[in-house]
């Protein structure tokens, strides 16, 4: 089974993410998600009750416009 990492770049997933994915993707600390959420300056989350999600696209458009400001710095 791939990763999410190798899953995203080829592709989206066909799930939602966890925030142990994106600590995985991102090879970050899970608190690091976690901050991020809290500072508001990660890739964009949801809550599905109680549990936190992250949808592929998002996270894709997050990715997209940080490479985009990198570049323009």
């Amino acid at each position: 089974m791939a990763s999410a990492t190798d899953t995203l770049r080829a592709g989206l997933p066909d799930r939602y993410l966890t925030p142990g994915d994106i600590a995985e993707m991102f090879e970050v600390p899970l608190e690091t998600v976690y901050q991020w959420r809290k500072k508001r300056t990660g890739p964009p989350g949801f809550r599905a009750g109680k549990h936190l999600r992250y949808d592929p696209a998002s996270v894709r458009t997050w990715v997209n416009e940080q490479m985009a400001a990198d570049q323009a710095a």
